[in-house]
């Protein structure tokens, strides 16, 4: 019974050695081959041209083909070669990045020098080389680095720090260099503006001003209660309305029907008829002094702004209160409206501004950058952009978020008036009866004007409460606390040569706030 189990056994183990032959030394049509060596040689090489062929024309190193010899020989990854003529030394040189050719078929010279895969080191520096795609370099610039922190009004021109030295096509991987700072771009040259008439007729600080739309004349309303209509051209006095019992602190004439509309330090908001000259309405509902008003460009709708740090949305011709804008906790000083969204801007004394949703009658974005009241706001009339004046700086911002753009700073007094043309004039009027302009696109303040105060005033009442452009933009009014209206136009006989701009291209110092 037991040799019976091992002739079993043997049988199984010489049957198993048998069949792993079989299979070894098999054609590919399924017969059996006999089992000499030159047999064996043939299916080896069928076998690894069949199985091996893609790599075949994979280089060896001669560092390994001198070490191992040509059947060890494997390449920069480690993995063993196979090369075509086996028995001699095969000298493969490469160059590039890659240890082999891009793809097969390439015909490998004896010219070519071979180089293994680049160190990480090595690898960065040769990147940093390569030339970058302008999409790539458009991406980088818009888009933060992983971990950075961009803030929204953060200026294109700011760019990181970070050079790459190329010397005669060679990269170094230098320390990182501090680029250069951003300068200030040249500004546009404007003519200077001087003083050429002085208007006066009130008996108080002239405290606001606007220009009718045919420009025929302008309106200003005064501490003296009293509204006057002047004619533009000549200067003269054309109509006086009273009505107000207490100080007129602001007045702006219709572009869709007759009516001039004014506000008070007496609460009230009045309509008027300017064919008739006499109140036709009066808006309710304010609990203390109104201290602006604006009229929507598109439809039939008032915006005033008040010290009871309210903002109200009136319907002109129902006079009802459409929304109250709650939220600013200190009194509201300023209120500008425009067609396109935000529709609705405030800047308080409570140091915010506030960009309002109209229909919903809800705070946008409120931007707290300003460190004191804000008492000034003027929209851009060509850009989608607006300034705010305060006593700490101008800021330019970007809509519909209120983006940051840049600071203008140099005005060091209370700003109560902001006005803009379309040349990019910006003029900024103070409480100490200077005038500053400014060039809108980099922020140069390229005039200062201090005028002289009424003969018979105090220097004391020296002040600038509003300003205006006419329709033409080419004379600036100011409504002044020495009873006065000055007009302004651009000099003529000034030219960039007799008036050139004092520029250097200095840092430019961004501040967020």
């Amino acid at each position: 019974m037991v040799e019976e189990v091992q002739k079993h056994s043997v049988h199984t183990l010489v049957f198993r050695s048998l069949k792993r032959t079989h299979d070894m030394f098999v054609a590919d049509n399924g017969k059996p081959v006999p089992l000499d060596e030159e047999s064996h040689k043939r299916k080896m090489a069928i076998k690894l041209r069949n199985e091996y062929g893609p790599v075949l024309h994979m280089p060896t190193s001669k560092e390994n083909l001198k070490e191992k010899g040509p059947q060890n020989a494997s390449d920069s990854y480690g993995h063993k070669q196979y090369p075509a003529n086996q028995g001699q030394e095969v000298e493969y040189l490469v160059t590039g990045t890659h240890p082999y050719p891009p793809g097969p078929g390439v015909a490998l010279t004896p010219d070519t020098k071979i180089q293994r895969m680049p160190s990480e080191s090595a690898a960065q520096s040769l990147a940093v080389a390569l030339p970058t795609s302008q999409a790539r370099v458009d991406a980088n610039r818009s888009a933060p680095a992983a971990g950075e922190y961009r803030h929204p009004g953060a200026s294109d021109r700011s760019q990181s720090a970070g050079a790459v030295v190329v010397d005669g096509g060679n990269a170094k991987n230098s320390a990182l260099m501090a680029k250069k700072a951003p300068t200030m771009p040249k500004p546009q040259w404007h003519p200077p503006w001087k003083l050429y008439r002085v208007i006066s007729g009130h008996l108080g600080w002239v405290r606001c001003i606007a220009v009718k739309p045919g420009n025929q004349g302008f309106v200003t309303g005064s501490a003296d209660r009293t509204i006057k209509i002047w004619d533009l051209a000549s200067g003269k006095l054309k109509l006086s309305l009273t009505g107000h019992i207490s100080t007129v602190r602001g007045v702006i004439v219709s572009t869709r029907s007759p009516y001039l509309f004014s506000c008070g330090e007496d609460k009230q908001v009045k309509c008027w008829d300017l064919e008739y000259n006499k109140v036709i309405r009066h808006y309710h509902g304010h609990l203390s002094a109104v201290y602006g008003l604006d009229l929507h460009p598109t439809i039939d709708v008032l915006v005033t702004c008040s010290r009871d740090s309210t903002a109200r949305i009136w319907d002109v011709r129902t006079k009802a209160s459409v929304h109250t804008l709650s939220g600013h906790t200190n009194a509201v000083a300023t209120v500008r409206c425009q067609a396109a969204e935000p529709q609705i801007i405030t800047g308080s004394h409570d140091t915010t501004i506030r960009l309002w949703d109209l229909v919903a009658g809800k705070t946008r974005v409120t931007l707290t950058n300003h460190k004191k009241s804000v008492r000034a706001v003027v929209l851009h009339p060509r850009h989608y952009t607006f300034a705010s004046g305060s006593p700490d700086n101008i800021k330019q911002w970007k809509f519909p978020d209120g983006s940051f753009i840049q600071n203008l700073s140099g005005h060091n007094a209370i700003i109560n008036t902001l006005t803009v043309n379309s040349d990019g004039v910006l003029v900024s009027g103070a409480d100490n009866g200077t005038m500053h302009l400014w060039d809108w696109r980099t922020g140069y303040n390229f005039q200062r004007v201090h005028a002289a105060v009424q003969p018979g005033s105090l220097d004391s009442e020296s002040g600038i409460f509003a300003c205006a452009f006419d329709q033409s933009e080419s004379r600036l009014l100011t409504a002044e606390a020495d009873k006065t209206i000055k007009v302004y136009r651009e000099d003529d006989t000034a030219t960039e040569e007799t008036h050139p701009v004092s520029w250097k291209p200095e840092i430019i110092k961004r501040k967020r706030f």
